[in-house]
């Protein structure tokens, strides 16, 4: 029985899937994130081969592999390390790498022609269509990564400080957020988000979650910023439907925690419009690159 590895790198853990020949899952596993830049040989070294310990299957068994990496190819100086480590961890070089991007659309829409978005910690859209690829996003959280849980979450904690200081009425974003943070007075807010989780990108992404919470107590500040949130998101859809030159109905499908909340799932599908075959994701993002290992020669 043949064994394709995929391993999908997210912003805010690592996923592993083994599949055989018709798709079918074998092993699971989880290991933390191993985003970084510039990226770290060593973080990655270790987060692979705790993923793939937790996998319970020897390295030398897998026929192929699939690396979905969170920034492949968006920085020329790191390709050598993001090449090169997942071949010493699997000890051959049976195995290709690419952006998690592409392990998204795979997993999604199973390989075929149409544009899946990524919308986790970090958003970002990819697409193929009748031979051509496309990317839209994926700009990184200091000024990209529109409609992500980052930027989401950036977004309600500015609200909370204009609410705390009188610049905006207090809405249940308020108080949520400040729960969320454990903070005794709104100002430690600053001391717990930038002093003690040192402006950790994931722990701030994850507040994103008490936005749309927010949002659905009918916050009308928080019910903004997920509206907006979706509406960013269908535009990288639709840049990559005009970089392809995709015409017609085309398939488009979704991955990553934020569409987890129907507001936000909503707030997208009604910026989309109806050009589009929306579709539910067929597999998660490792799947996909489990996929796309398959692919291989």
């Amino acid at each position: 029985m043949a064994r394709f590895l995929g391993v999908d790198g997210g912003g805010t853990k690592t996923a592993f899937v083994v599949a055989d020949e018709h798709g079918a899952v074998l092993a699971e596993a989880t290991a933390p994130s191993l985003y970084a830049f510039p990226a770290d040989a060593g973080l990655i070294r270790s987060v692979l081969r705790q993923g793939l310990d937790a996998l319970g299957i020897e390295p030398a068994t897998i026929d192929r592999a699939f690396f979905a990496l969170p920034g492949h190819g968006e920085s020329t100086p790191d390709l050598p390390v993001l090449e090169r480590v997942p071949g010493e961890v699997l000890g051959h070089e049976r195995y290709a790498v690419g952006n998690d991007m592409v392990a998204g659309w795979a997993g999604s829409l199973g390989g075929a022609d149409g544009i899946n978005v990524v919308a986790g910690t970090g958003s970002i859209a990819y697409g193929e269509w009748a031979g051509r690829t496309a990317r839209a996003g994926g700009w990184s959280e200091v000024f990209g990564d529109e409609g992500s849980g980052y930027w989401t979450a950036v977004r309600g904690l500015s609200a909370f400080t204009r609410m705390s200081d009188g610049r905006l009425p207090r809405g249940p974003l308020h108080a949520r957020i400040r729960e969320a943070v454990a903070a005794p007075t709104d100002l430690d807010v600053i001391g717990v988000v930038v002093g003690e989780w040192a402006e950790d990108r994931a722990r701030i992404a994850a507040l994103s979650r008490v936005v749309v919470a927010a949002a659905e107590d009918g916050d009308a500040v928080a019910s903004a910023i997920v509206e907006e949130a979706g509406r960013e998101l269908a535009a990288l859809v639709q840049a990559v439907r005009r970089t392809l030159g995709a015409e017609g109905v085309v398939p488009v499908s979704y991955s990553g925690g934020m569409f987890q909340a129907p507001l936000v799932l909503a707030a997208f599908t009604a910026a989309l419009g109806d050009a589009v075959d929306l579709r539910a994701p067929l597999h998660g993002p490792a799947l996909g690159a489990a996929l796309l290992a398959r692919r291989l020669p």
